[in-house]
């Protein structure tokens, strides 16, 4: 973590796609009045479920505007969380940097999951989409695998908070 006690901060949530990062971002928001900051929320609004050639195009543009927005939030003395994914070291180091170069104190929170419970997660939330019941990316076999490969689990060393679904 970067930054004095007491001050707002950032909260970023790693994870791989339907982990449970939202659920505990919504938690941790309940716990602490932190305001959440959701990349799929946003992704899905303009898209839909038909998100495959957009989300490219959108993701850099949105991915800015969270960025900008945390750091506003944070200097106005609000707690927020970035419910993201942070993928890669690469993203979680360019993360850091840019709220380093800013000023902003900030932490690193992972969700590990099993891969039993995870795919146990992905059937709850596939039929909860199917059903109308949320608003989420549909996980088919194909995305899970997709985004599963493109994902870099964390070292521990670089997290502040490490929850683990099993």
């Amino acid at each position: 973590m970067y930054g004095g006690s007491g001050m707002a901060k950032a909260i970023l949530i790693c994870g791989k796609i339907g982990c449970g990062k939202s659920t505990y971002a919504a938690q941790l928001a309940r716990e602490s009045g932190a305001l959440v900051l959701s990349f799929d929320e946003i992704m899905l609004s303009l898209c839909g479920q038909n998100f495959k050639e957009a989300h490219d195009r959108y993701a850099e543009g949105i991915r800015r505007y969270l960025f900008r927005q945390s750091v506003e939030l944070v200097r106005h003395g609000v707690d927020m969380i970035l419910d993201w994914g942070f993928w890669t070291r690469q993203s979680r180091e360019e993360a850091k940097a840019f709220y380093r170069a800013r000023g902003v104190a900030w932490e690193l929170h992972s969700i590990e999951i099993s891969d039993r419970a995870w795919a146990a997660r992905l059937e709850r939330r596939n039929h909860a989409v199917a059903a109308g019941e949320s608003q989420a990316y549909f996980v088919d076999e194909r995305l899970a695998q997709k985004c599963a490969s493109r994902f870099a689990p964390p070292e521990r060393d670089e997290m502040d908070v490490w929850i683990t679904v099993s």
